[in-house]
């Protein structure tokens, strides 16, 4: 019995080494040649070039500059090889001094470790005219590496800064987002670079390498291109904004020309900054003054700035009275003043307009017929009407963090006030003020629809590489709405036609244009005052908005011309000679022919 006992354990052993050899020997095979696979294949990832932004006539608006990164070859801080270090910096120093030597170590400090084996750049970016001179002198050192590097450019620097957007480097979230990044170094941060990012920076390509013991290459393995390069083509056309930005000198808001079916020729939000400023990183000078002016310059007020509309609402409100609780032929009695509950609310005209119909109470804009109209139609209808017209949502134009704005309604107080709802507030609202809020580029495409009876979706791209950017417009208005929109339109004509129209008497268009002009009041005026203080006599920031919002040609309509000037004062005599201006270079540029 021992003796078995004494076998049994025996076998046992041998069968327990036997298996393990079998592990070593065979089923760890795998393990150890993909082991060893690692320590001999490299792969590098090809960065992508990142593609090009032009206008509709092809002319570059953001481009890659041509140039070249320097590297230096890691591990030489130490005590072995630091005089070998000091050496390459001082060539470096003495072939280009215009390089920072302390800036040199910190960028190679921040990469040199034992385990990274890498060339380090020491410097992202020097000009193909700097580098050429010295290439030959620099590449033939061991140390050091030249290698292509585009650099970001934007040709037309400040102009349409916040439709195109720039460029920057990533960080830490960017890299989290997208690990392409951490490839790339650099994302579309703004504007179109940053809603397109994704098609622009284009995919990693992929080159698999053979290495020794020392990381030196052997053989290259397998080569996969980058896909990049790719081309996106606006509607912009960069001149006429160059040009556009001339009428703007000097003064603070927002413009679109907007073709009715909503491709965008030319959008700009002023003040303006350099783009090319951001590629590489602001200098704290330049960063100060723009966080610190008050007319906002990194607030893009086409989609990010949320303005009253004054009386540029009066067209659509004006579809709704008609289409609701009154008809073309109702009429007020403006006597300049309307008593509610203890509030007085004033006509703009201190005499009054007299009697008043929808025609009139447009032309003349008249907000005594708008807060009688209001009383008889109701927040509620006036609220959902305007929501379908565009407002209070989303214009869907292809910009990056679009705000909604504010359509004022009894729900949206209680949701965000907890508080009810109060009549006063619907005769605010009548003309555009109280708690509602706009964006520029809302106001554009709501008079598109006041042109057309459709409701565009604002694009700026025209073709993301081969394909065609055509979203559809909507049909919001219903057949009642449908057949009385031309009684707004004929109204509209007459604001800009008729000697008693807002806008008439600031026009020099060549274009026959219909339109509406708007005054938004930015600070409330107190009950107890009976004269109104002049635009042109308040202090700057106290000054209200200036709208005007058009279409022409008014028998044809083919483009949207959208002007808000910030603290302009009346629209028509802010806004006026822009517009017409604007109107004169399409008729100059064959956008509209005659």
């Amino acid at each position: 019995m021992k003796i078995k006992f004494i076998l049994a354990i025996f076998v046992s052993i041998w069968l327990a080494l036997i298996v393990r050899v079998f592990f070593l020997s065979v089923e760890s095979n795998n393990y150890y040649t993909k082991l060893s696979h690692n320590n001999t294949i490299k792969i590098d990832k090809i960065a992508p070039v990142r593609g090009e932004i032009v206008d509709r006539n092809n002319k570059p608006i953001a481009i890659n500059k041509l140039g070249f990164k320097i590297q230096l070859k890691p591990h030489l801080r130490t005590k072995k090889y630091i005089a070998m270090f000091n050496e390459e910096l001082d060539v470096l120093m003495k072939l280009l001094p215009q390089l920072s030597r302390e800036e040199l170590v910190k960028n190679y400090d921040k990469k040199d470790s034992y385990y990274f084996h890498d060339f380090i750049d020491i410097v992202e970016f020097i000009s193909y005219e700097d580098i050429i001179p010295v290439y030959s002198m620099l590449n033939i050192r061991e140390n050091i590496n030249i290698i292509p590097a585009p650099k970001r450019f934007y040709p037309y620097s400040q102009i349409a800064s916040h439709t195109i957007g720039y460029v920057s480097r990533a960080n830490k979230k960017d890299i989290e987002d997208d690990k392409l990044l951490e490839l790339i170094g650099y994302t579309g941060k703004t504007g179109i670079e940053n809603y397109y990012n994704e098609f622009l920076q284009g995919e990693s390509g992929e080159r698999q390498i053979k290495v020794n013991a020392n990381n030196q290459e052997i053989e290259e393995l397998s080569y996969e291109s980058a896909k990049e390069d790719r081309k996106l083509t606006l509607n912009i056309d960069i001149e006429f904004q160059k040009y556009i930005s001339t009428l703007f000198a000097d003064k603070v808001g927002a413009v679109v020309v907007m073709n009715v079916d909503g491709s965008i020729l030319a959008a700009s939000s002023f003040p303006e900054y350099d783009l090319n400023s951001f590629v590489s990183g602001v200098s704290h000078t330049v960063w100060n003054k723009l966080i610190g002016s008050l007319d906002k310059p990194f607030t893009n007020k086409l989609v990010n700035g949320l303005y009253p509309p004054g009386s540029t609402i009066k067209i659509g409100l004006g579809l709704i009275y008609i289409t609701t609780e009154l008809d073309a032929s109702s009429s007020v009695n403006c006597t300049a003043v309307m008593p509610l509950g203890n509030r007085v609310f004033r006509c703009w005209k201190t005499d009054g307009h007299g009697k008043t119909e929808i025609r009139k109470a447009i032309r003349e804009s008249c907000d005594d017929y708008f807060y009688k109209g209001s009383l008889k139609v109701g927040i509620t209808k006036m609220s959902e009407g305007l929501t379908r017209y565009g407002l209070g949502k989303k214009t869907g134009v292809d910009l990056p963090n679009e705000f909604i704005g504010v359509v004022p309604s009894k729900e949206w107080k209680y949701q965000k006030f907890n508080k009810s709802w109060y009549t006063g507030e619907t005769v605010n609202t009548s003309i555009g003020q109280g708690d509602f809020l706009v964006t520029p580029l809302q106001i554009a495409q709501f008079t598109a629809l006041m042109a057309t009876s459709k409701l565009p979706t604002p694009h700026l791209a025209h073709s993301i590489g081969e394909t065609l950017y055509e979203p559809k417009a909507e049909d919001v208005l219903n057949e009642e709405e449908l057949k009385k929109l031309p009684i707004i339109q004929k109204a509209m004509y007459e604001v800009c036609n008729y000697p008693s129209g807002t806008a008439t008497n600031y026009l020099s268009s060549k274009v026959v244009i219909a339109g509406k002009t708007g005054t938004a009041q930015v600070v409330t005026i107190k009950q107890g005052i009976d004269k109104r203080i002049l635009e042109h006599d308040m202090a700057y920031y106290n000054r209200s908005h200036a709208w005007f919002t058009s279409y022409g040609p008014y028998k044809n309509p083919q483009y949207v011309v959208l002007v808000m000037v910030e603290h302009g004062g009346h629209g028509g005599a802010a806004a006026g000679e822009i517009v017409s201006k604007i109107y004169n270079k399409l008729l100059e540029l064959e956008y509209i022919k005659r």
